[in-house]
């Protein structure tokens, strides 16, 4: 007798089960999918102890009639494709038919739908139809999930904390909102609203419900399209920034999904805007016809194939960046209004903290592209005065968010409020600014017509000299080559030699000219005449060690960190006091920067205090 056999439908159901419903959250995906499917405008989650005890999804979509009801719960029964063709033009978020069939084998089920015509009440319990009669005739679908994995009790010691499983629910139901604005949102957690868009369309006042109202006023609109992909979004400025990728929300064709390298050219496209390890906040919807995506790939369909995807990351990089670049400027530092406190309490005028707002900037929409960078000379070099443990001072990390408890009616703005256009002001230009002087020999001070300005001498000399040797390594001229009288000698071991030796081209055209001398040696008769003074053999020393650390050798990545890191040799350190003719030198020089607000790092180069603000601190307006 043969040892194969057909498994029945429950245990095909089951295992089934195992990769669709991997927690409640799947539950959730699964079924507001289905509802979004449905054309539903309003949708209502209601989740008791995270989902574990209850999930109940009420919308008022197309509905089902009997037959349809009944029929939705057995595997492979889907309305959304009808036959292979179709599978490589999904237009909607389901189609593999398995969801409510898989669902159903571990929970109890409860099903009242409506086409508007007639109603249908259907209960399930571990896959088992229970009852199936008629029902009433509200127009959509209430569906409840009660006692999840309550036949495979296996399965519940490896959930995680109540509030870990409420996390991944409030996270999926952003994303969908993000992505839905046009469609009403509700999310409660045993009796309390968690999340409530109001499906105006509106997607800056989604954000708003989900990221809090100062966020939104810092997120700015993009847009672009190529042959085959349209984009759209926001994206935040470069003040706002995250501590990991999940910030970054990509959707194709309305599908939230998991892309790293699509994500990993948004946090490119902000090369040198941001801090070191810190990511944007960006939503990013892509638009394309359906055949060049392929969805079935993932049991949860979180990660899709994309064709033509260089020409996308392409599109993605060149817009953000665009974008980014024409709206960029020097932060505001100013004071906040004073929180309403219990009249009770005495309000402590003199605990005052300040929050860096940026100020409106013009939109991308009316983008005009960046001024090429005019050719300059950097200031001549200063002899910096070395202080023993003096670092620069790294920018305060960004708190990230908890998850949101606050009732929708608590956000601080009136329902009937519209975003401004935060682009109405011109683009971003540096201001006309006479140097005061100089605060603890880091922190240049400068007025203007509109208040003072702080700027920091090492980041804007980091800059100054980041664009010098970014142009001079993109076009290594032969004729500016410095020989030397006795060659640098470099060892390295066998396998780092044969690296090298394939490299040489490379180095080259970074301006180390190296040459073989020997199994594992090798020498360097001359090099370009830009390489900062006094450190030549360091700079020689650290593009060998990248060229040696990357599997693969990028120029273009090697020239931009070669430049990088040539423009903090020699910039002007902290605890360094200038004579007001360096300051203003320096300040010369920074105005000229294709993008004089931030470092080759990220971080501000200039902060400003408006003179309405500093009234205010000091009482001088009320």
């Amino acid at each position: 007798m043969g040892v194969i056999r057909l498994m029945d439908e429950p245990l095909s159901n089951k295992i089934a089960a195992g990769e669709v419903v991997e927690r409640p959250t799947s539950v959730v995906k699964e079924l507001v999918e289905n509802a979004i499917d449905a054309g539903s405008t309003a949708i209502e989650v209601l989740l008791v102890e995270a989902g574990l005890t209850s999930i109940q999804i009420i919308d008022n979509g197309a509905g089902m009639d009997s037959e349809d009801a009944l029929l939705s719960f057995s595997r492979h029964a889907t309305s959304k494709i009808a036959n292979e063709h179709d599978l490589f033009r999904i237009r909607t978020l389901g189609f593999r038919g398995e969801a409510l069939a898989s669902i159903a084998s571990v929970s109890k089920v409860t099903l009242h739908t409506s086409n508007g015509e007639n109603g249908t009440f259907v209960q399930m319990e571990g896959g088992r139809l229970i009852e199936h009669r008629a029902g009433s005739l509200r127009k959509g679908t209430d569906i409840k999930i009660d006692q999840l994995f309550f036949n495979t009790p296996a399965r519940l010691k490896y959930l995680k904390t109540l509030q870990t499983e409420l996390g991944h629910s409030i996270d999926l139901m952003n994303r969908l909102a993000l992505s839905y604005p046009a469609i009403s949102f509700k999310l409660v957690h045993d009796g309390r609203t968690i999340l409530q868009t109001s499906g105006s369309g509106e997607i800056q006042r989604v954000i708003s419900d989900i990221y809090g109202v100062s966020i939104a006023k810092k997120m700015i609109p993009f847009e672009a399209e190529s042959h085959d992909y349209k984009i759209s979004g926001y994206t935040s400025l470069p003040e706002v920034t995250r501590a990991n990728k999940n910030y970054i929300s990509l959707f194709v064709n309305g599908r939230w999904v998991k892309h790293y390298a699509i994500a990993n050219t948004v946090h490119k496209a902000y090369h040198t805007f941001l801090p070191l390890e810190r990511q944007p906040i960006t939503i990013l919807n892509i638009e394309g016809d359906p055949y060049l995506t392929d969805v079935n790939v993932h049991p949860a369909k979180q990660q899709i194939r994309l064709s033509k995807e260089k020409e996308l990351m392409d599109l993605i990089h060149e817009t953000i960046r665009r974008t980014i670049s024409g709206a960029v400027r020097a932060p505001i530092i100013e004071q906040p209004k004073a929180p309403k406190q219990a009249p009770s309490r005495q309000l402590d005028l003199w605990k005052t903290t300040h929050t860096v707002k940026e100020p409106d900037i013009q939109s991308s929409r009316s983008y005009a592209p960046p001024v090429p960078a005019r050719t300059f000379n950097p200031m001549p070099e200063l002899e910096a005065i070395e202080v023993p443990g003096a670092n620069d001072a790294e920018p305060p990390a960004i708190a990230e968010p908890t998850i949101p408890e606050a009732e929708p009616e608590q956000i601080p703005e009136p329902p009937e409020h519209r975003f401004e256009d935060p682009f109405e002001e011109e683009s971003p230009q540096f201001p006309e600014l006479e140097v005061v002087g100089q605060i603890h020999g880091t922190y240049i001070v400068a007025q203007s017509t509109d208040g003072f300005y702080l700027i920091d001498q090492h980041a804007a000399q980091e800059r100054i000299k980041y664009e010098f040797f970014r142009e001079k390594v993109g076009e290594v001229d032969t004729s500016e080559r410095q020989a030397l009288l006795l060659p640098l000698t470099f060892h390295y071991s066998r396998d780092e030699a044969l690296r090298l030796k394939e490299a040489l081209d490379v180095l080259a055209e970074s301006g180390v000219f190296l040459e073989e001398f020997g199994d594992t040696s090798f020498i360097v008769r001359e090099y370009p005449t830009w390489f900062p003074n006094g450190f030549e053999q360091e700079v020689i020393e650290d593009l060998i060690e990248q060229v040696l650390n990357e599997r693969k050798v990028d120029v273009k990545k090697l020239r931009e960190d070669a430049a990088i890191m040539m423009s903090c040799k020699r910039s002007i350190k902290a605890n360094h006091y200038l004579q007001k003719h360096e300051m203003e030198r320096l300040l010369a020089d920074l105005k000229l920067a294709e993008q004089p607000f931030t470092c080759p790092h990220g971080r501000p180069v200039i902060i400003h205090f408006k003179t309405y603000d500093v009234e205010k601190m000091f009482k001088r307006v009320m």
